[in-house]
């Protein structure tokens, strides 16, 4: 069963190192459908709202996190609840995170959480339902909870 449930995609083929750990985090953690491997075997894809999303297995992993692609990163539309949930499984599970904005103005106002799949890419879980004026928890205090 997904623990968290992405409502669409705000921004793919994305580069993995190791296809079945990126399976288990893109299809079990953040609750995307799978469709498939495809016959190479190397890729998979799934499923958010309306787009597909291929995770590529790189045939060089890449080691750390990726900070060097400026501010390149995938974006998800999630619900209040779904993000505060998300806060916390991450804590727990000690998912790696960039850090946590509160957008009030721009093209995509909202809270935004960075953070890093298992090859190092940046993700960000957004909740389009805060505004301006309302509260700002730390990451730590949504956290605990």
């Amino acid at each position: 069963m997904a623990i968290l449930k992405i409502e669409g995609v705000t921004h793919w083929s994305i580069p993995v190192n190791d296809l079945a750990e990126a399976e288990e985090f893109y299809g079990e953690l953040l609750g995307l459908a799978p469709v498939g491997r495809l016959g190479n075997n190397v890729m998979s894809c799934f499923n958010v709202g309306d787009h597909n999303i291929l995770l590529c297995e790189r045939s060089n992993p890449v080691e750390g996190l990726s900070r060097e692609d400026g501010g390149a990163h995938h974006s998800f539309t999630v619900s209040p609840e779904t993000f505060d949930l998300a806060c916390k499984i991450f804590n727990e599970r000690e998912i790696k995170i960039d850090h946590l904005t509160y957008r009030a103005r721009g093209v995509f106002t909202g809270r935004e959480l960075y953070f890093f799949d298992p090859s190092g890419n940046r993700l960000e879980l957004r909740d389009p339902a805060w505004s301006e004026g309302m509260p700002e928890p730390s990451f730590e205090e949504l956290a605990k909870g």
